[in-house]
């Protein structure tokens, strides 16, 4: 069996893309289906897989940045990249040891791809440096991601009170079963809104992802560091608690 794992941030088509590999590589073990780049990030360093499926364009990590955090996480893997954009970086993709899909995924386009990948992982390993280069010629060719207006300010609650915040002035925010936590210097409040939901609105340039649950604000770091187990630690600013960071996004810190 051959482990693989799937990011792909649109319900309809994840699941198709799951039917069609079931019939295109029967020996093809689905390990982790992700809806975002940072759950895809945490299964490929759980995991270990031989292939990835990895969307360009999802909330808070992309597929590339994903790719890119390869070398340290699962440098065994493969990658596939799905994408909408035909009309760019297709030579890129050509020249590369990476394969692609387009979306709506064709299925013989499936076959070739399944093909390609099956031989690479029986002749040789990933080659780091390969993707990297064209990691870095496809962030110069894509076009930006279409992104709202980055979130201003929010409502969240504090007891009976309704409170209104400036997302500049939150420390960071933190996932609790269906809401979101924001913390703040001044203290915690509730948000009616999954963390995974915020990754569209909030600044990148200021809001990073550092564990599947917890986004700061890179505003309010004081340091990063790591503790005697080896695992990475957020200290902050204007909070006297610190964060763990999952170790598959240490490698994303070290790229900044």
């Amino acid at each position: 069996m051959v482990d693989c794992v799937i990011a792909e941030d649109e319900l309809l088509l994840r699941d198709a893309l799951v039917g069609q590999l079931a019939g295109a590589w029967p020996e093809l073990r689905i390990v982790a289906a992700c809806d975002d780049g940072g759950s895809a990030l945490e299964a490929l360093a759980a995991h270990q897989p031989q292939v990835a499926f990895l969307d360009i364009r999802m909330p808070g990590l992309s597929g590339l940045e994903v790719a890119g955090a390869l070398a340290e996480v699962s440098p065994r893997t493969e990658v596939v990249f799905v994408t909408a954009y035909d009309q760019y970086a297709i030579d890129a993709f050509e020249r590369g040891a990476v394969d692609y899909l387009l979306k709506p995924v064709a299925a013989a386009r499936l076959a070739a791809t399944v093909q390609r990948v099956k031989a690479r992982l029986a002749s040789a390993t990933p080659d780091p440096g390969m993707l990297a280069a064209l990691l870095r010629q496809l962030g110069r060719e894509l076009p930006p991601p279409a992104r709202p207006e980055p979130l201003v300010w929010l409502t969240a609650s504090a007891g009976t009170e309704t409170r209104l915040i400036m997302v500049e002035d939150v420390a960071y925010f933190q996932a609790d079963s269906k809401y979101t936590v924001v913390m703040t210097a001044q203290g915690e409040a509730l948000l009616r809104k999954p963390i995974r939901e915020l990754l569209d609105v909030l600044d990148p340039a200021m809001f990073r992802q550092i564990h599947r649950s917890t986004i700061v604000n890179l505003k309010a770091i004081a340091s990063v560091a790591r503790d005697e187990t080896g695992r990475g630690l957020v200290r902050l600013r204007t909070r006297p608690e610190t964060l763990a960071v999952s170790q598959p996004f240490m490698a994303l810190f070290r790229a900044m």
